[in-house]
């Protein structure tokens, strides 16, 4: 006669009543994790990721706040690692622990950033409006209880804020205007539709403070702060190499990482000289930049040639067998609503992987406005070119971030690998999308596609290279910019705003670094299936492991752990 053990392991697949508890209680650890030691100190990524129990808390951003985030990290990497057996994502959540320990204790953006502060208080509300998960009166509800605290959270600016880099307040009173706008115009346009006029009433009051708190503060940072910026913007070597290791699992020497980079740079910059030439050879590249951009649609038919476009991309993707679609539903293509319009050019607004409410997707696209003169209208259409309408679409929503939304939130994927994302396979993917489309025969092999592909390409590559550099003190600020412009085959005007970017977003390496990997992948995973590998399945495989590093989709595919790249 069968033992009850047994039998329970014949019925659950193999696992021990033993092996059952562990599990469980692995589970409830993990449980305790995300709403103790992430989002009870982030309730504004709660908010977006679908857990609504804290839309009413704001971060506390003081060093007593971050002293007891440090505190309660500690714990749980104690925890973590002495739990026993082999959990599966046990490596993910120390990993993520870590990064979390690194940023808060060594690289410090608490004491340097002042953008830090403001931005959170705006995206702290933004996340409440972006998505109707609750009735317009509920959520307003939750914006007044947030914005009570945000004097609380500039005051721990004021007291924070040591001795931050110059570029960094710069960058801080530069954003500002349109932050106090944001407050001032589009939050109360927002939550138009409510009716209680007494809550009304109360989110003027508090709205009104909130306000002129961030108008102080701006006034603080540029007659106080800004004197006193003297600070480093890098972050050194060691804490670039811990970054890289912690938040997406490469461990590459630093020379190695660069060395690939420059390959990959000069790969694309001759892939984009013989492409140009293949479209007029009498001129130069930059020339055909130019007239390319002046091939773009009536800023009326702007949203429909995204959306002819999206009809396209999904239909060629289905026929062409490049990847599964869990849902025949396309992301509704709509004006970006205008609360959101000093925020974003185009973007992708999925829902969380657990919001059980507000599931529809948006693709936004900002048109231009009706105020602006011709000048101001041709040149936001030009950026909106043929070629960048498909990137664009390639990028956020056809195979890229809008298809890897659908596997995340329908995927069989652990809690662990469904909340905690890898930049590298997040924009690694979308980046990778944009070649493959054209690799697999979209667009008839226009080279004005191409050409727009690869100067995408290079730009991402010349981030690659200038976030490496700068922070490891190899590359002045303005070599990057010089970089961006010789290298990346950029203006002037964007490798100044890219360099700035990369000041604060030192490891902006990941969208190429991600890309390499999931090539590097998709070939080692060809070599082992051998007559069996398709591409579909390939892709299938790889969105379903959720947003993990490419170091464990790697494991997983596979079975081993051979190099990334």
């Amino acid at each position: 006669m069968k033992t009850l053990s047994v039998l329970l392991m014949a019925m659950t697949g193999g696992l021990s009543m033993t092996e059952m508890a562990q599990a469980q209680t692995w589970n409830q650890l993990v449980d305790r994790y995300f709403d103790e030691g992430v989002y009870y100190f982030n309730p504004s990524a709660a908010t977006q990721t679908g857990f609504h129990n804290r839309d009413g808390e704001l971060e506390d951003l003081s060093g007593g706040g971050v002293r007891k985030q440090i505190t309660v990290l500690r714990e749980f990497e104690k925890e973590v690692k002495a739990f026993p057996g082999d959990q599966p994502d046990r490596e993910l959540i120390l990993a993520n622990i870590r990064a979390t320990l690194l940023s808060l204790e060594s690289i410090r953006m608490w004491e340097k950033n002042p953008d830090l502060y403001s931005s959170t208080a705006s995206n702290a509300v933004f996340v409440i409006m972006s998505r109707k998960f609750a009735p317009a009166e509920a959520r307003l509800r939750s914006v007044i209880a947030r914005e009570k605290q945000m004097p609380r959270l500039l005051a721990a600016a004021r007291a924070n804020l040591k001795n931050p880099p110059r570029i960094y307040t710069e960058v801080a009173i530069e954003q500002l205007p349109g932050i106090v706008s944001f407050f001032r115009h589009d939050v109360p346009l927002a939550f138009q539709d409510v009716r209680n006029a007494a809550l009304l009433q109360e989110f003027t009051v508090v709205n009104g403070a909130v306000v002129r708190e961030l108008a102080a503060y701006e006034t603080w940072l540029k007659n106080d702060l800004l004197a006193r910026s003297n600070g480093d913007y890098r972050i050194g070597a060691d804490n670039y190499r811990q970054k890289l290791a912690y938040e997406d699992m490469v461990d590459l020497p630093l020379d190695r990482l660069l060395e690939i980079g420059m390959q990959d740079l000069r790969k694309n910059q001759q892939w984009f000289r013989e492409t140009a030439k293949k479209i007029d050879p009498s001129k130069t590249p930059q020339q055909i930049l130019e007239a390319a951009e002046k091939d773009h649609p009536a800023p009326d038919r702007l949203l429909q040639s995204f959306t002819d476009t999206l009809d396209g991309l999904r239909n060629y993707i289905t026929a062409h067998h490049l990847a599964k679609i869990p849902s025949p539903v396309l992301p509704v293509v709509e004006e970006t609503p205008p609360f959101m319009r000093a925020l974003t050019f185009a973007s992708m607004d999925m829902p969380g992987p657990y919001e059980a409410v507000a599931k529809e997707a948006f693709f936004n696209v900002t048109l231009p406005e009706k105020s602006w003169q011709p000048k101001e209208v041709a040149e936001h259409m030009a950026a909106f070119n043929t070629g960048v309408i498909i990137s664009t679409a390639v990028h956020e929503a056809y195979p890229g971030h809008y298809l890897q939304g659908l596997w995340l939130n329908s995927a069989p994927a652990s809690k662990a690998r469904k909340l905690i994302g890898a930049n590298t396979f997040i924009e690694g993917w979308a980046h990778y999308c944009e070649q493959m489309m054209l690799d697999e025969g979209y667009g008839n092999g226009d080279p004005r596609l191409r050409l727009g592909q690869l100067q995408d390409a290079l730009l991402r590559n010349a981030r690659y290279i200038v976030g490496i550099q700068l922070h490891t003190g190899k590359m002045t600020y303005e070599q990057g910019v010089d970089f961006f412009v010789k290298e990346g085959f950029q203006t002037r005007t964007n490798g100044e705003r890219e360099t700035k970017r990369g000041t604060s977003d030192p490891t902006y390496l990941y969208y190429t670094l991600g890309k390499l990997q999931i090539l590097k992948l998709r070939e080692d995973y060809r070599k082992a299936r051998g007559a069996n590998f398709s591409l579909e399945d390939f892709h299938t495989r790889l969105l379903s492991q959720g947003m993990p590093p490419i170091k464990l989709i790697r494991r997983a595919l596979l079975g081993n752990d051979s190099p990334v790249l």
